[in-house]
């Protein structure tokens, strides 16, 4: 069989695919294909010879050749329909027109989104607070008394209001206690971690307590964003300081897509309110007792019963008045 001039060199091609041991077929396919769609326009020589010999090496050569000879002639605009068939593709009619697409039907009128519940810790939040003792106790007891969904709320919030937050830890001192709280997390030490937060964050003892014990996880989280700690090592303590909260997957993801997201401040302005709460205990325990306490007091004792006979009134037995009168 003799080959056109479109295909120089062709012949050779033919005759190593007869060889035995080399599958020359996928590369045949391939080579013709590109020197098919590298002309704009064919002769009816042309086309035939290129239609004989594709159609014979498309059902010889593997499924990722198949492909990629589909995809050139899916875009050529004069492949023969033969060829087309017998790839799958549907040949393109220039006699009739491009149908026009569906009308892409209109969105449906906005409905009114459902009304959110209000949760307790939105008004007092919203409100222009000081930082007064009594006020930071208020937030103490809102956030570890909320869910955790409240307390995104809470610290989100505590983001943009105007209280007057922390001053930042000073960066030599947060490194060093990153690096010891990382340590203490590492062998589950608990106590030397509640100590060094404590420490390093200007705590009482009780409210570290708190922060390290809360079950949900959202103080730890607020207490590191404080201390700068990176992501990764906020992580890692996740998972080796408490096993309730390591072994979840869910609690871990939770907590850490929670750190990337707090802002410093948030945190630095729940930090304020943390160190304010205790003035607001100590004042209560420590409170100074007043002159007239006693007597605005109400007294809750029984009041005492008077004696049937009161001293003086019985009469008294002089001795001797019986000898005097013998």
């Amino acid at each position: 069989m003799t080959t056109s001039p479109l295909f120089p060199g062709f012949d050779g091609l033919m005759t190593l695919s007869r060889r035995e041991g080399v599958d020359i077929r996928p590369t045949l396919l391939r080579v013709l294909t590109d020197l098919y769609v590298q002309a704009s326009a064919h002769s009816s020589d042309e086309q035939r010879q290129f239609v004989e010999l594709t159609s014979r090496l498309i059902d010889q050569v593997d499924d990722a050749t198949r492909a990629a000879v589909r995809a050139r002639l899916a875009v050529y605009p004069g492949a023969p329909v033969e060829v087309l068939t017998k790839l799958g593709l549907r040949p393109a009619q220039p006699d009739k027109a491009v149908p026009l697409a569906a009308e892409i039907p209109s969105s449906p009128p906005p409905t009114e989104a459902p009304e959110k519940r209000s949760t307790d810790a939105e008004p007092r939040l919203g409100s222009n607070l000081s930082m007064q003792p009594k006020d930071a106790a208020e937030i103490y007891d809102l956030f570890f008394r909320a869910t955790s969904s409240e307390r995104v709320a809470i610290l989100h919030s505590l983001a943009e209001t105007p209280l007057k937050a922390a001053p930042r830890i000073p960066e030599a001192r947060a490194a060093r206690a990153v690096e010891t709280l990382e340590m203490a997390a590492f062998v589950a030490d608990i106590e030397n971690f509640v100590l060094e937060l404590g420490e390093s964050l200007i705590l009482p003892a009780r409210v570290a307590t708190h922060i390290v014990d809360d079950a949900s996880g959202e103080p730890l989280a607020c207490a590191a964003r404080a201390l700068n700690m990176p992501s990764y090592v906020f992580q890692r303590v996740l998972l080796f300081l408490k096993p309730e909260i390591g072994t979840s997957v869910h609690t871990v993801y939770r907590l850490s897509r929670l750190y990337d997201c707090l802002s410093e401040r948030a945190a630095l302005v729940m930090l304020a309110a943390w160190r304010a709460s205790t003035l607001a205990t100590a004042r209560a325990k420590y409170r100074p007792a007043l002159y007239d306490d006693e007597r605005s007091r109400p007294r809750t004792t029984p009041a005492q019963t008077r004696p049937s006979v009161q001293p003086g009134t019985a009469p008294s037995v002089r001795a001797g008045t019986q000898s005097s009168r013998r």
